[in-house]
């Protein structure tokens, strides 16, 4: 019953920093030019990609966002939560920091690999996104103060972002897609 008790004064204690963020976010966040930056991520590329997407294509580059999404967001989830890293400049206050790149720019941009030259190998398209996301975006947003690893490095990510880029693609290859 003692870890019952001590589970909801941990829980108390979440909810009593939860405020405090927000009242820092209100303070300090809104209206920053790295919060346009995370509202405009969070925004565009969604619009880029609605505008420039394979139409006939629709369905099964969904499915393969939507899996990027999920997949993402836990992993995001898991490494703030163990304090591997954490960002700022939170676009909405109560919606984790990370949700700009884990609901946009990691699903469009995999979208778009996908689209782009599909005839060229996944493998190379596969380290040429997980390259970029791990030694050009990562460092960018750690210059930009969104992102802030704790005992994280780029090199982590690496294999990470190339195994998500390789199911995706796997996903968008999928058989029951055809009739």
């Amino acid at each position: 019953m003692h870890d019952l008790k001590k589970l909801e004064e941990l829980y108390e204690e979440v909810s009593i920093q939860t405020y405090e963020k927000f009242d820092i976010w209100i303070d300090h966040v809104v209206f920053t030019w790295q919060w346009w930056v995370g509202v405009g991520l969070s925004i565009i590329p969604w619009i880029l990609w609605f505008i420039f997407r394979k139409k006939e294509s629709t369905l099964r580059l969904l499915t393969v966002g939507f899996f990027v999404i999920f997949i993402s967001t836990i992993l995001d989830s898991i490494g703030v939560q163990l304090g591997f890293w954490y960002y700022t400049h939170a676009p909405l206050p109560l919606i984790p920091a990370f949700f700009p790149w884990d609901t946009t720019l990691m699903p469009v941009v995999i979208m778009g690999l996908i689209q782009f030259k599909p005839k060229l190998n996944p493998y190379l398209k596969g380290l040429l996104f997980a390259s970029l996301t791990s030694f050009v975006g990562e460092p960018f947003f750690i210059w930009m103060e969104l992102y802030k690893p704790v005992v994280w490095k780029s090199i982590y990510s690496f294999p990470i972002y190339f195994l998500i880029y390789m199911i995706a693609h796997w996903i968008y290859q999928g058989k029951t897609y055809h009739r």
